[in-house]
């Protein structure tokens, strides 16, 4: 693309283009890190967890979940921005960094918002199918998680029983 439909795509879109073209393993170890339910996972696991990730770009206006569809992949933002979607009114705006569908990893169930791409945006995303394969092999991953899962819990009823 020449520097003048470049530009021009900038001010019909916004969008400045990818700004990376792939994610490093060190990157992922670090968004997975910033997620509750991996923050009790050692550097060991969440290297392994990392490995088993995929990088994913989307382009803008692309949706990248969709409210009240099954939900089987958890996405962490490398690069890129996107609105959080309930209904027809915007919840929130993600950005690098932030993540969503983590408990997907876990139950399956339904998306509770759609996530559609503000910006060209570049996600590590990881299966529920894979996630499930690691946890069969490495079943301390799944006990740390259950017991992060269990903290998180205990911590929301303390305002209920006090």
């Amino acid at each position: 693309m020449g520097r003048q439909a470049s530009i021009v795509n900038v001010l019909k879109t916004g969008d400045r283009g990818p700004r990376k073209t792939g994610s490093t393993k060190a990157e992922r170890v670090e968004l997975l890190s910033r997620v509750p339910l991996f923050s009790s996972l050692s550097k060991r696991n969440l290297r392994k967890i990392a490995e088993a990730a995929t990088d994913a770009r989307y382009r803008p206006f692309a949706t990248i979940v969709r409210e009240g569809e099954p939900g089987d992949t958890f996405f962490a933002i490398v690069d890129g921005t996107a609105k959080v979607v309930r209904g027809t009114r915007k919840a929130a705006t993600l950005q690098s960094g932030d993540f969503f569908g983590e408990i997907s990893l876990i139950d399956g169930g339904p998306r509770t918002a759609s996530v559609i791409a503000e910006s060209t945006m570049l996600t590590m995303r990881l299966s529920r199918a894979t996630f499930s394969r690691m946890l069969k092999a490495d079943p301390k991953i799944g006990v740390a998680i259950l017991q992060e899962v269990a903290r998180r819990l205990r911590e929301r009823e303390k305002p209920l029983t006090a």
